[in-house]
Order: C-alpha cells, then structure tokens, then sequence
C-alpha cells in the first residue's frame, strides 16, 4: 500500500475532528435485519458460507469493548471453527488508525469497529472493504437530571467528549443541528479522559458527557443522571454503528473468506441477542472493570439483532456518508450512494 495513505494518528484525528458544522440531509433511509440480508437467511448456522477446508485468518478487535463481545467470545461458541476459521485476535485497543492500517498493510485480514471513525478514513484511499452492519447503539449523551432537558436546552452550553475526533462527538453533532442547535457555534466541547466525564458534570465544567459503557451505562442508572440521547435515537434507530471490516485484496481474491469471516460474525451477534448472560459470563474475563451482569444489561440496551449487507448496507453508510459531509467531514464533492458503493463488498452476492 502507498505510504501516504496510512493517516497517522494526528492527522485522522484532525480530519475527523476539525469540521465545521453547515447544514443537515434528513435522510429517511432504513435498515434492513438479518432476514433480508442478500444471499442467505441461515443466520443459525454456516450453512454454505463454511469453507470446505480449515484457513486461518486475524480478526482486529478491541478485545474490551463491550459492543464487540460477541466477536471476542465466539470462538468459545464454535463459530468460527464452524466456519472453519482458525482465528487469532488482534488487539488494537481503542485506536481506529491503527486497526484500519493493520488490515490496509496485511497484518490483519479482517476488523470490526465504528461506521463513524471508519468512513472519512476509507475517503481518503485505505484498501479496505465493508462487508456488514453487526448492530445498533454504543453511544450515549447523559446529563444531570436537573440539567438540560432536550437538545434546545444545550444551546450555549458545554459537552465533554473523550477526544475531539470521537464517534459520538460526530454523532450527536449531527443531532443537534437536527433539533436547530449549531454544533460549533451554539456549544462548546471539552475533552475529558472517560472515567473523568461524571466528576466533570458533578462540578459543572461540562452541562453533558458523551461516551461508552461501561461508564455512561452506569451514569444513567443512577439516582441523579439521565440519558439525553443515544446513537438509537430518531432516524438513526434503525442504522448499524458498527461494521466488519475485511482487507480489500481478501474480498477480490478469495471472497468465500471474506463471506465466512463475516457470516460468522454476525452469526455471533444474532446468537448475543437471544443469549446476552452467557455473552456476559464469558467476556467478563477480558473486559475491565465491570461484571458479567453489568455486560449482559448493556448488550440489551444494543440491537445485536440488527444486521445489514448488500444494499441494505449500502444505504445504511449512505445516510452516514450523506450527514458527515454535511458537516464537512467527507469532501463537498463526495456522492453519498457512490462512495458507499465503492467502499462496500457483498461477499453474500
């Protein structure tokens, strides 16, 4: 791969961070679920999408997150030997950059992580393909409850976010100039490490605190907190946030493995909606500081039923697409559908 299409750290964080906010498509596109997914309904089992012999593969994931669970415990579950899938976890912790570079130069054949800190990534040339939606939620805007009620109430206010290029900083931009608030000039955003956003909404420096559970699943269950919005919330409510990932050449060259890696996620993800105490019971060992009953509470506020391929998907990032150049994150003269397009593969077709 071309050097100068591996964006590092400091310069993806400022093409993702530094937009300004203009203007807000109302797009009224839907996702579709498991069932329509083109190619095959056999969400229970592999089916014909195992391959005829064992390959092994490396999946990039972050082993501790919570949203990812199913993926990090699906080998307990067979499967992906179901598939026959030898597969070896690589762990890239919460770095987007780092992942998306280890699939681009070959260290990893496939990943999984957020639609939102994927896509202007993906503009700017990585060799990467998205093969699927895996679910909804992750992100969470929490408030004191005696502190702003809606969004109109956060005008001139501040938000605490975990870094200026985050996924949910994006994402509740985008709310907020749906409900008339101006993402930059009507609130300020102030960084915060996440286990410091509660103490920073307790002393006022911060009127409202996106991020990640564990830690904002918590906020919001106890007495004196509430959940202002999630990335579940309007038109959204229907949209994957997190995708699969799978190294371009792999979808060229031998999509049955592209296909198999990705069936078999999703696979994980269907069987975590039916089953989410037994997903907790058995990620609790990798995750930090929580417990198999706080994981098992928090995948079910997620929609790990929700799955998209094909184009169901493609309509899907389009809507995300469209909303992130209209806050000038992708270029003005991206075309939403051709760059979803470009940037997909069904492996299912």
């Amino acid at each position: 791969m071309n050097q100068n299409l591996i964006l590092s750290r400091r310069r993806l964080l400022g093409l993702l961070g530094g937009a300004a906010v203009t203007s807000l498509f109302s797009p009224n596109v839907l996702a579709h679920n498991m069932a329509g997914m083109n190619g095959t309904t056999d969400i229970e089992g592999p089916g014909k999408w195992a391959l005829p012999a064992m390959r092994k593969v490396k999946l990039a994931v972050n082993l501790n997150a919570i949203c990812i669970a199913p993926v990090t415990v699906a080998d307990k579950q067979g499967f992906f030997r179901q598939h026959n899938l030898d597969v070896e976890f690589v762990n890239f912790g919460n770095s987007t950059e780092l992942l998306l570079e280890s699939i681009a130069t070959g260290k990893a054949d496939a990943a999984v992580g957020m639609a939102l800190r994927w896509l202007k990534a993906l503009e700017q040339g990585f060799d990467v393909k998205l093969t699927a939606g895996t679910h909804g939620g992750c992100m969470r805007l929490v408030t004191l409850a005696q502190g702003p009620q809606n969004f109109a109430d956060l005008k001139g206010k501040t938000i605490g976010v975990t870094d200026m290029a985050a996924a949910d900083k994006n994402f509740f931009s985008l709310l907020l100039k749906r409900h008339g608030i101006d993402p930059v000039n009507d609130v300020s955003w102030r960084a915060y490490p996440l286990d410091l956003l509660p103490m920073a909404l307790q002393k006022g420096e911060i009127q409202a605190a996106s991020g990640s559970d564990p830690v904002m699943w918590r906020l919001i269950n106890q007495s004196g907190y509430r959940e202002l919005a999630t990335n579940l919330t309007d038109e959204y409510a229907n949209l994957s946030c997190c995708v699969v990932g799978v190294r371009g050449a792999l979808t060229r060259d031998d999509p049955a493995v592209a296909a198999a890696i990705t069936h078999a996620i999703l696979q994980a993800h269907a069987w975590a909606a039916k089953h989410p105490d037994e997903i907790g019971d058995e990620f609790v060992s990798h995750a930090l500081n929580t417990t198999a009953q706080e994981i098992s509470a928090v995948l079910q506020t997620h929609t790990h039923g929700h799955s998209a391929t094909g184009d169901a998907f493609v309509k899907e990032l389009a809507v995300y697409a469209r909303d992130l150049k209209a806050i000038n994150v992708l270029r003005p003269d991206t075309d939403p559908q051709l760059f979803a397009r470009g940037i997909t593969a069904n492996v299912f077709a």
